[in-house]
């Protein structure tokens, strides 16, 4: 008798692999981009990062589940922050929640919900301060995001100031507790802890927010919309109106607002990746992969307002190529790093206009 191949349509047959390669399977199947990235990090830090990024894709798993009423999505995330916390009850857990996804599930998150024990078990093997990290990043997601989810969302977001929490939820947290994962690796990175994890949720945003604009047409199709309607209200624009053909002046320029202040935050990206030691060089692959990509990601769609499909402004393999070959080529040099950022965003500014909060925040200068 043949073998059974180690597959991730045969959750059964990944007990086979070693926690790294069990991981690393499970990364392929949810997203290239992390399976790509996260292998750059120092061994040290790749299992726990990784460990991480399918906690926090359990989370969105049941936040995106259509099957799942409200109430059932409240009941496990709050179960889940438990599980990650503890260790306990993972089995019976995943049992109850597996049986429920539906197709419009990938496969592969069915099977992460399937092997979901084996992931909290590698999660209590890490020290006490990582584990912490990561529960405190679960629990923001997982009490964080159903807020979002039980609103109407046809008409956008109603401020900034509500895209900036969205975008806390799903993606500053967890820059949050990479620079805690960070600073725990090294004493040398934890000299700067308090502004990383300043900056980690700035750098967070700038990717959330190159997501939200390349995604509009992907959501509206869901009847979503992350935009913020104070940005296009400013504009002349009414977000509820939001179609494919609406390709309305004044809708393009809320857009290129948005691109400039998207532009802010990976400009803090570029800040927090220059406080890293230029000899920790996975570390800061790992971030200026994820930085060029979505500075390219942007600027296709400030080259092509009109798009109307998310595929034409993806970025190509080809792009991806180039990006890891240059941090590559500079990754060391803060100098060349910055000289590179500047010139390759300059585009994305809106130097003519600022942001007038409608509340008592202050307003961002871009």
């Amino acid at each position: 008798m043949s073998e059974t191949q180690i597959s991730l349509d045969n959750p059964k047959s990944l007990s086979k692999l070693s926690d790294d390669e069990f991981q690393a399977l499970l990364l392929e199947g949810v997203s290239r981009t992390f399976a790509l990235t996260i292998p750059q990090l120092p061994e040290k830090l790749y299992s726990v990062v990784a460990n991480a990024y399918l906690l926090c894709r359990i989370v969105d798993t049941i936040e995106d589940e259509v099957s799942l009423s409200s109430e059932q999505k409240k009941y496990f995330c709050s179960e889940f922050i438990h599980i990650v916390k503890t260790g306990a009850n993972s089995e019976p857990f995943a049992v109850e929640l597996a049986p429920l996804l539906s197709e419009q599930t990938i496969p592969a998150e069915h099977t992460l919900i399937h092997v979901l024990p084996r992931v909290i078990q590698i999660t209590h093997k890490f020290e006490v301060d990582q584990v912490e990290a990561l529960a405190t990043c679960v629990e923001t997601m997982a009490e964080g995001m159903p807020i979002f989810q039980a609103m109407d969302l046809h008409g956008g977001l109603a401020t900034l100031a509500d895209m900036d929490k969205y975008c806390y939820y799903v993606a500053g947290c967890v820059g949050e507790m990479l620079a805690k994962l960070f600073c725990h690796y090294s004493a040398e990175i934890a000299q700067h802890k308090d502004e990383l994890l300043t900056l980690s949720v700035s750098f967070g945003q700038g990717l959330q927010m190159t997501n939200i604009l390349k995604d509009i047409w992907d959501d509206a199709g869901r009847g979503v919309c992350w935009l913020p309607q104070d940005i296009f209200t400013e504009t002349g624009f009414d977000l509820k109106n939001l179609t494919r053909e609406a390709h309305s002046e004044n809708f393009r320029k809320g857009l290129e607002h948005l691109i400039g202040i998207a532009h802010s935050h990976l400009h803090n990206a570029l800040k927090y990746t220059l406080l890293l030691p230029s000899h920790e060089v996975g570390i800061r692959n790992f971030c200026l992969w994820a930085l060029g990509m979505a500075i390219l990601t942007l600027k296709k769609i400030k080259q092509n307002l009109n798009f109307n499909n998310s595929d034409q402004v993806k970025i190509t393999r080809n792009s991806v190529k180039a990006t890891i070959l240059v941090t590559r080529l500079t990754g060391r040099s803060n100098a060349m790093l910055s000289f590179l950022f500047n010139l390759t965003s300059r585009e994305l500014k809106t130097p003519d206009w600022t942001y007038s909060a409608p509340s008592s925040e202050a307003p961002v200068k871009l």
